[in-house]
């Protein structure tokens, strides 16, 4: 679990992402490499930012009632404060995001993505940085943040075709 939490461990699957996402969406990728670079900074800043430090909840791992019963992996588990799971919220976005915009494009892609933010989001309270309630909320916030970036991409998607069919338009 220590490994499915670790970022860098992940550098090879996101080089696929990148890839597919090249592959399948031609002279697109730049603009969703570009979103998904906004949102995923957007996540990570509300989540890390902002709500950890307004919400000021400890982690289970720093939280003197429980900490006799987690065993911490290579003793490692974060800052103090942990509502609402980074890790959570920032594979969701992306993963969500890119099912939205792929459709059809690239099968079986929901189905990996979605078993990469499982096993991260499980590695978590695994782990003891999270309680279910901080892995839940981060779902649900990174969910929603991609969905209103889809929504962004696609309004942006729908101009440049437009502009596309008719050049000379006002």
């Amino acid at each position: 679990m220590y490994w499915a939490s670790n970022r860098f461990v992940w550098v090879p699957f996101y080089a696929v992402l990148l890839y597919l996402i090249i592959r399948h969406f031609k002279h697109k990728a730049i603009l969703i490499v570009v979103m998904i670079a906004l949102m995923i900074t957007v996540s990570d800043q509300i989540s890390s930012g902002l709500v950890k430090n307004w919400v000021h909840r400890l982690r289970p791992c720093h939280n003197p009632d429980l900490i006799s019963q987690i065993h911490l992996v290579n003793g490692e588990c974060g800052g103090s404060f942990g509502f609402f799971s980074s890790h959570a919220s920032n594979s969701f976005a992306l993963s969500v995001f890119l099912i939205l915009i792929a459709g059809r494009r690239v099968r079986r892609l929901g189905l990996i993505l979605m078993s990469y933010c499982i096993l991260v989001s499980y590695s978590r309270i695994y782990l003891g940085c999270h309680y279910p309630l901080d892995v839940i909320a981060g779902i649900i916030f990174g969910s929603v943040l991609s969905y209103i970036f889809a929504r962004i991409y696609f309004m942006y998607e729908a101009r440049f075709d437009l502009k596309k069919i008719k050049p000379n338009s006002p």
